[in-house]
């Protein structure tokens, strides 16, 4: 009977000690920014980016950013601002929420705590590590029709980034939301620009180019 009753107890030992061996393999991969918006991260390389876009209202320290939604107040910013997609709350949840450059550069820091603005050479990194320009796009693209326009070209999904196309607010208008994704890096490149990244609804690639500070871009955040 004690030898059963020791078989059973070391029975018992030996599977707690695989079941907490293996829950502590499992990577805890959410986090959330100063407003409590919860995110996922995903690995890809080795780096570790933000599965969803940037939502956050506030700077790190918890000041707020200004929520814009006058085209001619945005147009004529030069600190940071944020927007609802066409200034409609729905697309608040679909795409989360677009920011000018000035609230990526900011010191107050847009990024959640242990993360930051990918800079172009991250982005460059990523890209790289995916085949190049020419087919990065696809593979980072979210499938299907649900957010991005027909016919979503290349389109895998096939790490997890799940890109979505949240378009640009320019100095005049909003612009091609379902057809573009577009991202902000933290780099600048003269004093009225910086570099960004650019997904199409047709094509599988992405490109790298430069845009006025003041435009609207999405923001995807990469582990420190």
């Amino acid at each position: 009977m004690k030898f059963k009753i020791l078989s059973l107890l070391c029975m018992f030992i030996i599977m707690f000690s695989a079941s907490c061996s293996d829950d502590s393999k499992q990577p805890d991969n959410s986090f959330k920014d100063i407003d409590g918006n919860k995110y996922t991260s995903v690995k890809i390389g080795a780096q570790t980016w933000m599965v969803e876009n940037l939502k956050t209202t506030k700077y790190r320290n918890g000041d707020p950013i200004p929520n814009v939604t006058d085209q001619t107040d945005w147009a004529d910013l030069t600190t940071g601002g944020y927007c609802i997609i066409e200034n409609n709350y729905p697309n608040s949840s679909s795409y989360n929420r677009l920011y000018n450059w000035y609230a990526v550069a900011d010191s107050r820091n847009i990024a959640p705590e242990g993360w930051h603005v990918p800079t172009d050479a991250e982005w460059t990194t990523l890209t790289d590590f995916l085949g190049g320009e020419n087919s990065a796009g696809g593979k980072l693209k979210e499938m299907g029709t649900v957010h991005w326009c027909d016919p979503n070209t290349g389109a895998m999904n096939s790490n997890g980034f799940t890109a979505l196309p949240g378009g640009t607010r320019t100095d005049l208008f909003f612009l091609a939301v379902c057809q573009w994704g577009t991202w902000w890096t933290a780099t600048e490149k003269e004093s009225t620009t910086a570099y960004n990244r650019i997904m199409f609804n047709n094509d599988a690639g992405i490109n790298r180019v430069d845009n006025s500070r003041n435009f609207g871009m999405s923001v995807r955040c990469i582990k420190d």
